[in-house]
């Protein structure tokens, strides 16, 4: 059996975060600048069975066996193994690495299963159509996030601009003109897990409220579709500052974030936003390619510690 490898990028929300997990859309766009790729190599002469886990990242090398339950990456394999109806893998070695930031809201969990997924099926000699290979990563997102919105695995899998709604059919759109993100990242962590679950706290104690909020939300991403379809750039940049208003009013901006959002809208940004989890991890900012470089310098400025600029294509 070859050596097979396989790679999925990041990706930011561009509108929707948390609203999406209580029925409205979101709108979520792969960043290739950034990725995360898996290899499975045969071990000649290895017992059948053995699965042998290599992560420099995340510093952990074991045999699949010896991992704990609930450990994302066997997981990810197990599912694997249980939709092809593998009883006993030939003797391997899984490489997994990634340039995605971690718990920073650019779906670094979601890559790393879907690369795991498309390489393990290669090396056992199966294609997995894309709806398969995101509903495998879909459970593996349960450990990561409690209650997901199925939104990281979805737009990993098929690298495409997505319009999500949760439990519906997945829509991916074309947009009529790029345009540049910059991604500036606060340098904190942004557990999804915990801001999902404090969220839903905060829902369950004031539904009305939060009920307002996540409409709103989903309003403003409906409008962010059209925009996008129609090539109206500069209105995206308005519906990025309203978004941003409504997560302060949800709870999940934090005072780094602000600041870095205030920074990009000073330097001639057209719109800026948190994106992701929140409370930490990344925000983003619409720009021009005239303004880039002012507003990734300003971002920088006002205490990021790295910023990513991509480009949203057609």
């Amino acid at each position: 059996m070859p050596a097979f490898t396989a790679s999925a990028p990041g990706k930011i929300i561009l509108f929707g975060e948390h609203a999406v997990v209580y029925g409205q859309p979101a709108i979520a766009v792969p960043v290739t600048q950034v990725r995360a790729t898996a290899t499975v190599t045969p071990n000649i002469g290895g017992k059948s069975g053995d699965v042998k886990i290599i992560a420099p990242e995340i510093k952990l090398e074991s045999n699949l066996a010896a991992l704990p339950p609930g450990n994302p990456i066997g997981s990810a394999v197990n599912q694997v193994l249980t939709n092809l109806k593998v009883d006993r893998i030939p003797a391997c070695t899984l490489k997994v690495t990634s340039t995605i930031p971690v718990a920073a809201g650019l779906g670094s969990g979601a890559a790393v299963s879907v690369a795991i997924i498309r390489s393990l099926a290669g090396f056992l000699g199966r294609q997995l159509p894309n709806e398969t290979v995101s509903a495998l990563a879909y459970e593996v997102e349960k450990i990561h996030h409690g209650t997901p919105s199925g939104i990281d695995n979805t737009v990993v899998t098929y690298a495409q601009p997505v319009y999500f709604v949760k439990e519906q059919l997945i829509e991916t759109f074309s947009i009529a003109k790029p345009f540049t993100i910059i991604i500036g990242d606060t340098g904190l962590p942004s557990p999804t897990k915990e801001t999902v679950g404090a969220v839903r706290a905060a829902w369950e104690e004031t539904p009305f409220v939060y009920n307002q909020i996540f409409e709103a939300i989903g309003n403003l991403t409906k409008l962010a579709q059209e925009c996008l379809i129609h090539g109206q750039i500069e209105q995206l940049g308005d519906w990025l500052n309203e978004n941003h208003t409504l997560l302060q009013e949800m709870g999940v901006s934090s005072p780094q974030l602000d600041q870095l959002v205030i920074a990009a809208r000073d330097a001639g940004a057209l719109g800026a936003k948190l994106s992701g989890g929140g409370r930490g991890g990344n925000m983003i900012a619409l720009a021009t390619a005239e303004n880039t470089p002012n507003v990734s310098l300003a971002i920088r400025s006002s205490g990021a510690i790295n910023t990513i600029t991509t480009q949203v294509n057609t």
